[in-house]
């Protein structure tokens, strides 16, 4: 009975923090009022160690790790905006492939950005501009800019396509001594379902929505909208992408180079005085590699137009600084709620009643699905469930003569489903980049949800009738 009441407490949680997520309150108020709660129903005893010693250290840890990734997105985003270089971009994309394409070219420009490692929530900074652009000129509705951006950032160039940096295809490695190139064919096959099954979503609820009188305009209020430039003064398209292509050459620089121009293990003393500082740099290297990436492209921004920029900068920066404020206090409330939650008694009635799955491939996918949903996180719910099970999945997978390729390959895609549920920080971050809210943008979001889903286990089907890997 005590074991029922754990699980409950820890749904109950769950569904209150999507329920006021989607009704439109503020998550950095209710993720901690969610933590607190469940901890008050398990153990009230424990309510203020958990939320100083786990809540605001995790709170805390998050904010100290990726704010300035946050700022440098934001500002590159605005920059991006205000020099007219997202508006270029548009007149451009719809002069070569015409105006029907528009949520293709969306996904296409987030596509490359996150296969070249940039992080989602800078591709959301640095697409919206340009997604904002081009749906008000093709009269698209705004409604669909995030589940497009999350679409082309968040699904198959995370986790099935051989060779991507994401750290969901990362993880697994360390389990299953893989590599981030594993299963290439199960991967594409998997990429190929999401893209076909996301994209006709994707358009099919566009027409669906424009049937019914729906334009850009016309089913959202109007937020956070970039400034239009005349077509006079637009600059040229190839420096306007250039700024783009620029941060994912220079990630993939950087991150090959840093390890070679720093130790594993950097230890820097400043005087006599003072501690001497210890940073591991494998723990860093993918932050700092993006961070000096943007730094860079936003230098390449001001100089290439400051004429464009000097009279509106200062402004500008303030938007910015305040649009990563927020975007990252949201997303790292939530990263304290999950913490707590993955702390619960209930959440160890979870993670055991998943292990009496028999086969090992729907074992992993369903398990690493759920743990994801419940702490809204890709990266947490894998984390979690591997840390816990990966010997249970390596040895049921060696019993039944499955590669371990193809368990890696199954966690990566089973970690990017059903995490981008309402409390999702990447999801909250994306939508408030694009002013919108739950109830407008977050239906479609799930329609992307529901394709990736089932993505993950229809490649488990494949590779049992034909035994690719």
């Amino acid at each position: 009975m005590e074991e029922v009441m754990d699980f409950l407490i820890c749904l109950l949680s769950l569904a209150f923090l999507m329920f006021v997520a989607y009704r439109g309150f503020s998550v950095i108020l209710f993720a901690p009022i969610a933590a607190i709660g469940a901890v008050m129903l398990t153990d009230p005893g424990n309510i203020l160690p958990v939320y100083s010693g786990l809540f605001m250290s995790k709170m805390v840890t998050f904010i100290e790790n990726y704010f300035p990734l946050f700022l440098l997105g934001a500002l590159f985003g605005k920059l991006i905006e205000m020099s007219g270089f997202a508006q270029s971009i548009v007149t451009t994309v719809l002069r070569m492939i015409g105006r029907n394409q528009t949520l293709l070219a969306i996904c296409i420009v987030s596509a490359v950005l996150t296969y070249g490692g940039v992080s989602l929530f800078v591709v959301a900074f640095a697409v919206y501009p340009f997604a904002a652009e081009m749906c008000r000129s093709t009269d698209v509705p705004k409604n669909l800019i995030p589940a497009t951006i999350i679409f082309g950032g968040a699904t198959f160039t995370m986790d099935c396509l051989p060779g991507t940096p994401a750290i969901v295809n990362i993880i697994p490695t360390s389990f299953f001594h893989t590599s981030i190139y594993a299963a290439p064919v199960l991967g594409m096959i998997g990429a190929t379902l999401i893209f076909c099954s996301g994209y006709a979503y994707l358009e099919w609820s566009r027409r669906r929505m424009m049937a019914k009188g729906g334009g850009y305009a016309a089913t959202c209020e109007l937020r956070s909208e970039p400034e239009i430039l005349a077509d006079a003064s637009l600059p040229n398209p190839w420096v306007a992408i250039s700024p783009l292509v620029m941060v994912g050459v220079l990630n993939l620089f950087f991150t090959k180079m840093l390890p070679v121009w720093y130790p594993a293990k950097i230890v820097v003393e400043m005087n006599a005085i003072t501690k001497p500082i210890t940073v591991n740099l494998p723990a860093l290297q993918g932050i700092w590699a993006v961070e000096i990436s943007l730094a860079i492209a936003c230098l390449f921004v001001v100089c290439t137009s400051f004429k464009t920029l000097k009279a509106k900068f200062a402004g500008a920066s303030q938007t910015a600084v305040g649009g990563a404020m927020l975007a990252t206090m949201n997303t790292a409330t939530e990263y304290g709620y999950g913490s707590v939650i993955a702390a619960l008694p209930g959440f160890l009635v979870i993670r055991d009643a998943l292990t009496s799955i028999p086969n090992p491939l729907l074992n992993e996918a369903i398990t690493i699905n759920a743990l994801a949903g419940i702490v809204g996180s890709a990266s947490g719910g894998m984390s979690i469930a591997l840390a816990a099970m990966a010997d249970s999945f390596v040895a049921s997978a060696n019993a039944a003569g499955i590669p371990l390729e193809v368990l890696h390959r199954v966690a990566a895609m089973a970690s990017g489903g059903m995490d981008s549920l309402p409390h999702n920080g990447a999801v909250i971050t994306i939508m408030a980049v694009c002013g919108l809210n739950h109830r407008e943008a977050y239906p479609y979001i799930f329609g992307i949800v529901i394709c990736k889903t089932f993505a993950a286990f229809a490649v488990i089907g494949i590779y049992y009738l034909t035994g690719w890997v």
